[in-house]
């Protein structure tokens, strides 16, 4: 996306296997931000082209990993975005990547502490974990309106989402992830 340019992991990183200890060290602790995972593009490339839902409007970007997301939707006009995340890393990269595309966020790192009225959630690759999903019910009962991207679950179905349509994408830096994870299906769900 030239619009949003991002810190991320060097294109060149090495493809050598791990030693043991480095596999569980990156079990333990996934730079998850580091990447610019393919639904966050997606969904950051759909705020892009269609800035109506978030334009003057009070934006929340849910498990912001690098703050993609967050950042599209500022540019895209959002009065406000937060970007809250549990991971301290992912704050600062978000905080970071922020700063480097001269948008606002604030970030913050528990959900449930946000008490300010939310117009519209934004989720991108959260739902790697089904037990995620239980998630989704409680966005619409935060915000009138969450937008979801996801390449992960194939079978989605969840009451007051529907599928707005999908887009092939590809993870930044290129992890060569299966075809099937390269499909990315958008939803929003509507309280």
């Amino acid at each position: 996306m030239p619009e949003i340019i991002l810190y991320l992991l060097n294109q060149d990183f090495s493809n050598a296997a791990l030693t043991d200890d480095e596999a569980r060290a990156v079990l333990e602790y996934p730079a998850y931000w580091m990447f610019c995972w393919a639904s966050g593009q997606v969904l950051a490339r759909h705020l892009l082209d269609n800035p109506d839902p978030v334009r003057g409007r009070r934006v929340l970007d849910f498990g912001s990993g690098s703050g993609v997301a967050g950042i599209a939707a500022a540019i895209a006009g959002a009065a406000q975005v937060i970007a809250c995340d549990l991971d301290p890393d992912a704050r600062l990269a978000t905080r970071c990547n922020a700063a480097l595309n001269n948008v606002e966020i604030e970030v913050r790192d528990d959900f449930e502490a946000i008490t300010e009225p939310l117009d519209i959630i934004l989720v991108a690759d959260v739902l790697y974990d089904r037990e995620n999903l239980a998630w989704l019910p409680r966005f619409l009962d935060r915000a009138p309106t969450v937008l979801l991207a996801d390449s992960r679950i194939k079978d989605f179905s969840m009451p007051g989402y529907t599928r707005l349509g999908s887009r092939l994408s590809t993870t930044w830096p290129d992890l060569d992830e299966h075809n099937e994870f390269r499909q990315v299906n958008l939803y929003r769900g509507s309280a």
